[in-house]
């Protein structure tokens, strides 16, 4: 296996200090004053620069530069943090971001958004009170530091630190060599040295520990400040006099880091992505391999086999667990990035958006957060676009000036319930009809319930706003938006009252990768539907079979559900058997019941996708492999739930 990419890695790096940077932007738009946040902005920016030099990313670097000077001078309370200078950090931040990516940027863009930079820090007003800086007096300052033995293979230098060090003024160095091995236990790649700095220098010491940032805590640092008292004409001899107190000093720091160092170690462990997805690929192809072993299992007589048999299920089982809980992560990863957008949409369209984030800790697999991002983005866009009304607007009916965008998600048992509310002026029902109308959708006067009329706007292409601007048209797009939710085996659902707002409810399940099955046979083939949205079984006695030809109905628990025959659904030409079942499934809060010959048993299922030619199958969401190498397609409920549904209201209206 070989072993990590370094660009790669500080990639990855500038990819987290960046986020940090935005959300410290956009939380510092409401809080201008908190020193927290500010410092917090600065040290994103310093370790971003320091990193990028080192990697040898020096157009990031130098560009960084600009953004942390501009960011020092409010630090030191020399310009305030303005809505402006936010701004403009935050879009020089989208151009860090394209520089550490790789990717093409304009000529002259970075020079523009420096200008504007520039302008926002000359143009703000000094802080009520504060004096003209006066130039500050040379100070001497003896540093001694040492990096950790692995400093090297991880890429950091110490050559930077001492460049930075000489920036801030006059340098002597000395090289402390105390601490490297016999040559016979030398490892060159590990770092032995330790170096002693006397600066001169007007800066003070945070501008020394502003060195260190992106290393300090994984290094020793000791600073002290040489006063008239102490031997200013030779304080290296004074130092490197004393060896044995600072090696013990050293010894007791270098303890403490190893256990600061052991300590974090502990808590996480950065792996890429794909070697998660390599890793959850082997344990389908174990699950699958144990399906086979309990199979032949069965039909032995070997009482040690069938043993190992059960003691292997278990094992997978627990793997599979365990694999799918590494893969998970908080939806904060994705509600976060929404932040930037409103902050954003509120400078396009002139309106005022609170956003307000539910959930965030409810985890989901990596790959659906990955996937939900651009659906999610849509209809945000569009509830703050067509759904929220102008200030003025609000203010006349009644409302707050600043609509509400509301974000949640909630986990319901192997699915996530994620909400997407605004609370503006709703979907216009006469204008959503007109527009069907007018594109043929549905015929003038036509009959349709409520959640029939609001699903319209997930037609292709359908859009009732009057102007189609940059942002979004509520239903420009939307059968997009459905289209990946559903095949992410989840469901859509929308709600809306005139004058109070929308909810837009997103059904996720947990994972796309393995799940737990319940394995049915229609005719002489089997198919898989999933464990989740099964709610109940019953049996479906032939007279119960016979009076439900042409109903399609059942009653359970004096409710009528209606059903489907997947036997004639399929196509099947068989005969059915003598005692069928029927299967209760649900999405959100529809219900049908699916007619099957036979009840196999759970199983746990490997999602395959289909090939691009079967992927337009409506009734099947995957495949996957059983224990005797055959085929079983996955159901897709939430199509067969729609038709179940559809069925029953063609039953209803003709009587």
């Amino acid at each position: 296996m070989s072993g990590l990419d370094p660009i790669e890695t500080f990639r990855q790096e500038a990819q987290e200090l960046l986020e940090q940077v935005e959300q410290g932007l956009l939380d510092l738009a409401h809080r201008p004053g908190d020193r927290d946040l500010i410092d917090a902005v600065f040290r994103g920016l310093h370790t971003l620069k320091g990193s990028g030099a080192m990697f040898g990313f020096d157009a990031l670097a130098a560009f960084t530069h600009h953004c942390e000077t501009a960011f020092d001078r409010v630090r030191k309370g020399e310009v305030p943090a303005t809505p402006r200078l936010v701004a403009c950090v935050l879009s020089a931040q989208d151009h860090m971001r394209a520089l550490a990516e790789g990717r093409p940027v304009e000529p002259g863009a970075g020079e523009a958004l420096l200008a504007d930079l520039h302008a926002a820090v000359e143009g703000g007003d000094a802080p009520v009170g504060a004096a003209e800086p006066a130039a500050p007096d040379a100070r001497k300052w003896k540093i001694r530091f040492s990096l950790p033995a692995d400093a090297l293979v991880n890429g950091a230098r110490p050559l930077p630190l001492l460049d930075e060090l000489r920036d801030l003024g006059d340098c002597h160095v000395r090289v402390v060599t105390d601490d490297v091995p016999m040559l016979e236990d030398l490892v060159p790649t590990e770092c032995h040295l330790a170096w002693e700095v006397l600066l001169t220098t007007p800066h003070g010491r945070d501008a020394i520990d502003d060195v260190f940032i992106f290393v300090i805590d994984e290094m020793t640092l000791e600073v002290e400040e040489l006063t008239a008292s102490r031997d200013l004409d030779n304080p290296m001899a004074e130092a490197a006099g004393s060896p044995s107190a600072v090696k013990a000093e050293k010894s007791t720091e270098t303890a403490a880091a190893q256990d600061t160092r052991a300590a974090k170690s502990g808590e996480t462990v950065r792996v890429p992505a794909e070697r998660l997805d390599e890793m959850m690929d082997r344990v389908g192809e174990l699950v699958i391999a144990q399906s086979r072993l309990k199979q032949l299992a069965s039909s032995s007589l070997d009482t040690a086999l069938r043993a190992v048999a059960e003691e292997i299920e278990r094992l997978a089982a627990e793997m599979r667990d365990t694999m799918m809980v590494v893969r998970m992560v908080p939806v904060i990863q994705l509600f976060g990035r929404f932040r930037r957008l409103i902050h954003d949409l509120q400078n396009d369209t002139g309106k005022k958006i609170d956003l307000h984030i539910e959930g965030e800790t409810t985890e989901l697999d990596k790959t659906v957060i990955e996937r939900l991002a651009d659906p999610l983005v849509h209809l945000v866009r569009n509830a703050a676009d067509h759904g929220l009304e102008t200030p003025e607007q609000r203010l006349a009916a009644g409302k707050p000036e600043a609509g509400v965008i509301r974000l949640s998600a909630v986990q319901s048992g192997a699915e996530v319930l994620i909400t997407i509310t605004d609370d503006g002026r709703g979907v216009d029902r006469d204008r959503v009809r007109a527009k069907a109308e007018e594109n043929g959708l549905i015929t003038p006067g036509q009959v349709l319930t409520d959640n029939e009329l609001l699903n319209l706007i997930f037609a292709p292409g359908f859009s009732t706003a009057a102007t189609i601007t940059n942002l979004s048209g509520r239903g420009v797009g939307m059968d997009v938006v459905k289209k990946t939710i559903e095949g992410l085996r989840g469901s859509l659902d929308i709600t809306s009252n005139p004058g109070q707002g929308s909810v837009v409810s997103l059904r996720i399940p947990l994972t796309l990768a393995i799940i737990d099955g319940l394995l049915i046979r229609v005719g002489a083939s089997r198919f898989v539907i999933p464990l989740a949205n099964v709610e109940e079984c019953v049996e479906l006695s032939p007279a119960q079979d016979l009076r439900s030809t042409g109903r399609s109905l059942i009653t359970l628990r004096d409710e009528l559900v209606p059903f489907i025959r997947l036997r004639e659904q399929f196509k099947t030409g068989s005969a059915p058997d003598p005692h069928q079942k029927i299967v209760v499934v649900s999405t959100g809060q529809d219900r049908v019941g699916l007619v099957v010959d036979q009840i196999l048993g759970d199983h746990q299922t490997v999602i395959k996708p289909l090939s691009g030619f079967h992927a337009d199958i409506g009734a099947f969401s995957g495949a996957t492999i059983l224990g005797d190498g055959g085929v079983a397609l996955i159901l897709d409920i939430p199509t067969l739930v729609h038709l179940g549904q559809r069925h029953d209201a063609q039953m209803r209206v003709a009587g």
